[in-house]
């Protein structure tokens, strides 16, 4: 058995973390027209034995909330003295956005669109070059935590490069029901710290401006999985949770017409194809179109607002090589062992 080695003093934003110890850190992102400076909080657990440096980091788009409660969560059970390696925890990394509720920065540009970013770029490029060359370049694997857009919702997934085996392997071990096979996407965070061959895996659930209890749960106890398989954390993965379902292609259903959704499918089901998911009405009810599905797969996202114009996106399927009813199945079992996971946390709580 290999011997298990003492760490040593991690640096990071020219601040010495030192052996067992945790600090919170600020990176200086901008300064808003009053001069006063807008800090990333960044909070740093260095372990007592030697480990991987694992950043989670979510609100890269601001008005992504499940994530920000993801990482308080994480950080309130992570004992240095237990933990292997480094934990770099970045609840909110686009401020601008996450103080104007909105998933862009003041310039209404994407953060996740302008990696690795420019030093005299535009105020995303600025944001996501310091971000990155500051913080993600000094990581061995990262966890990006995020929700649907607005007035979308996103049932608990992963989504991950799986051609490379390292992040294969750390998106199968967070324990989403289904993981996402998908591409890399050019100036994304992902992207680009794959250009350095950091494994990143970007996990999916909920929706814009709410907590989502399930995928709030998921995302904490999924986080705890993959630290447990880079032996960050003593234990293993449950053997009981069954291994995820690899979806190879997703797409839209888009409106055809302008109208009001009736829904009648929702996140998680299975559908087949042909199945009607939806009707689209004129506000007197004199015309009505079916929306339908194009294949048989499962509904992992679909738009909350009920108003449509033609070409918006309602219902988001992924196809799978296995039976649907597999997977639907294992949606079941996972949100309900998700919601005992709650009950027993409330219990916890109320005891304490």
């Amino acid at each position: 058995m290999a011997k298990v080695k003492i760490n040593r003093p991690f640096t990071l934003l020219g601040e010495s973390i030192g052996v067992g110890e945790r600090k919170t850190l600020a990176l200086e992102a901008a300064k808003l027209y009053t001069h006063s400076p807008l800090n990333i909080p960044i909070e740093v657990v260095n372990g007592v034995m030697e480990g991987p440096v694992l950043m989670v980091c979510a609100a890269i788009h601001g008005d992504e909330l499940n994530g920000v409660e993801v990482v308080r969560q994480l950080l309130a059970k992570i004992d240095p003295s237990q933990l292997r390696g480094t934990l770099i925890a970045v609840p909110i990394v686009n401020v601008f956005g996450f103080i104007h509720k909105s998933r862009y920065l003041p310039d209404r540009r994407d953060m996740n669109r302008s990696f690795p970013g420019s030093e005299r770029g535009s105020l995303a490029g600025r944001m996501a070059y310091m971000f990155f060359n500051q913080v993600a370049v000094h990581c061995t694997h990262i966890i990006d935590l995020h929700t649907g857009a607005i007035h979308r919702t996103n049932l608990p997934q992963i989504r991950a490069n799986l051609a490379d085996e390292a992040t294969a392997q750390m998106a199968k071990a967070f324990g989403t029901p289904a993981v996402i096979d998908a591409s890399l996407r050019n100036g994304s965070l992902r992207s680009e710290a794959a250009n350095l061959g950091i494994p990143v895996i970007t996990y999916e659930a909920g929706e814009a401006l709410r907590f989502d209890p399930i995928a709030i749960a998921a995302g904490v106890q999924g986080v705890d999985y993959v630290m447990r398989h880079l032996k960050m954390m003593r234990g293993k993965r449950p053997k009981k949770i069954p291994e995820p379902i690899i979806a190879r292609s997703t797409s839209w259903v888009r409106a055809e017409v302008d109208g009001i959704v009736r829904a009648q499918v929702s996140l998680g089901e299975r559908v087949t194809k042909g199945q009607v998911l939806a009707f689209i009405s004129s506000p007197l009810g004199d015309s009505e179109l079916e929306l339908r599905a194009p294949r048989s797969g499962i509904i992992i996202g679909q738009q909350t607002m009920p108003l449509v114009n033609e070409g918006d996106a309602v219902f988001h399927i992924a196809y799978f090589a296995n039976d649907n009813s597999v997977v639907e199945q294992q949606l079941e079992t996972f949100i309900d062992g998700i919601n005992d996971l709650e009950d027993e946390l409330k219990t916890a709580e109320l005891n304490n």
